[in-house]
């Protein structure tokens, strides 16, 4: 089986930056990638561009990636734009991951980028209006009344104000969990409350507030259970990661240690019950996952996990196997998922803290397990940390995510 490491990573501050474009910002992070891995644009044999608004926003169509890695310095080699709802960028990561181990060549990049925040009212609306277009526009209303009747019976307190669909369908969402299981809201603020803790300590992030639980539910409520401050906000950003095979890496020159791809797993969402839980599309991938790189959960020593809103973390929890189901919220209350606790979900502060830029945010979290496996995460500084667990998925068809990447890192000694 081919070997694939990680050469080099980066990731720009996300968060909003009004001054930036696509180009800017992917011309940011891929220099500091090239740099972490101790090479120039001429080393990368082909580029995987992850992008979903450019179009929408600026009318920029067919060759986003070909113009934004010009722009770079990456030119004449295969460029593939990739577009996978919020699982875009580690869909490039793994569509990266096949062309090496197909042997077409030795070193990769994987980039993702997206400019969301504008002064604008038009483009901000194009932003929100896009989300509608993450479901099955011609059934979202159906998709939506499907999880309204699987939380029937757990109300409470709702917003007037602004929201997305995909708020809506996340807390309808949540709303059958505790249907289910009697999570509660204030599991889920405990979540939100750790991840903007731990957001204190990264300046990459976009928020960098602590809050208490009670401040967090104390926040604008969206549709219940949720409120603002346990959902991402929009942000900019952009983050690259170089991948090489063992032919790759005698080629560079990058002193860091070497983190291998373990497992790197795409799924797509299948008909089925709600209560089918084995079958969930995020489940399948980190079975998948776990039995190509020949670990459990119990040898996963951190993990970054898709948490558009705090119920996501809670419920990625136990589809991950780090709990049973219907014990994330109480993993979260128990401290388990804290920096310290046993098994650190979020260190980065999650994208309710961190940010969501779509395109970029699979390749951010693999920014900061990178790190977190190299041990120069700072203050956030997972001790011992050796294996490491990203789940990045997105869009809905039915009652699930259209697609689901789970992928498995562990640092080479």
């Amino acid at each position: 089986m081919t070997t694939i490491h990680i050469a080099g990573v980066a990731m720009t501050k996300f968060g909003p930056n009004l001054g930036a474009t696509v180009k800017s910002l992917t011309a940011e992070a891929v220099a500091a990638c090239l740099a972490d891995a101790g090479v120039t644009p001429d080393a990368v044999q082909a580029a995987y561009f992850s992008n979903t608004l450019q179009g929408l926003l600026e009318g920029q169509l067919s060759i986003p990636g070909q113009i934004a890695l010009r722009n770079a310095g990456v030119e004449g080699v295969p460029i593939v734009n990739v577009e996978n709802a919020c699982a875009s960028g580690s869909t490039a990561l793994w569509l990266a991951c096949q062309h090496l181990r197909s042997g077409a060549a030795d070193i990769v990049l994987a980039v993702g980028v997206e400019k969301m925040v504008f002064d604008g009212e038009a483009q901000r609306a194009t932003v929100v209006r896009a989300f509608e277009g993450g479901m099955d526009v011609s059934a979202g209303d159906e998709a939506l009344n499907d999880l309204l009747r699987l939380g029937a019976g757990v109300d409470g307190r709702s917003g007037d104000g602004h929201r997305t669909r995909f708020m809506d369908i996340y807390a309808a969402l949540c709303r059958a969990h505790m249907a289910r299981f009697g999570t509660t809201q204030r599991q889920l603020a405990i979540v939100a409350a750790k991840n903007h803790d731990h957001s204190v300590h990264n300046e990459k992030c976009h928020f960098r507030k602590a809050m208490t639980v009670d401040e967090v539910l104390a926040s604008r409520p969206l549709g219940y259970p949720l409120t603002v401050a346990m959902c991402s906000p929009l942000s900019d950003g952009a983050a690259a990661v170089l991948l090489c095979t063992d032919a790759g890496l005698k080629k560079l020159q990058g002193q860091a240690p070497s983190i291998l791809i373990k497992a790197c797993e795409l799924t797509s969402a299948t008909t089925r019950d709600f209560a089918d839980f084995e079958a969930h599309v995020a489940r399948r991938a980190a079975l998948t996952a776990y039995d190509r790189a020949g670990l459990g959960p119990d040898d996963i020593d951190v993990a970054e996990v898709h948490d558009a809103a705090a119920f996501g973390e809670i419920f990625m929890t136990e589809l991950l196997g780090f709990c049973a189901m219907g014990d994330g919220g109480p993993l979260a209350e128990r401290g388990e998922t804290r920096i310290g606790g046993r098994i650190p979900v979020n260190p980065s502060g999650g994208l309710e803290s961190k940010g969501h830029p779509i395109g970029a945010t699979g390749l951010g979290q693999i920014y900061e397990l990178t790190q977190q496996l190299r041990g120069t995460a700072g203050a956030r500084q997972v001790s011992g940390a050796r294996t490491a667990l990203q789940e990045n998925s997105g869009g809905l068809l039915g009652i699930e995510e259209g697609a689901a990447v789970v992928t498995i890192l562990q640092r080479q000694y």
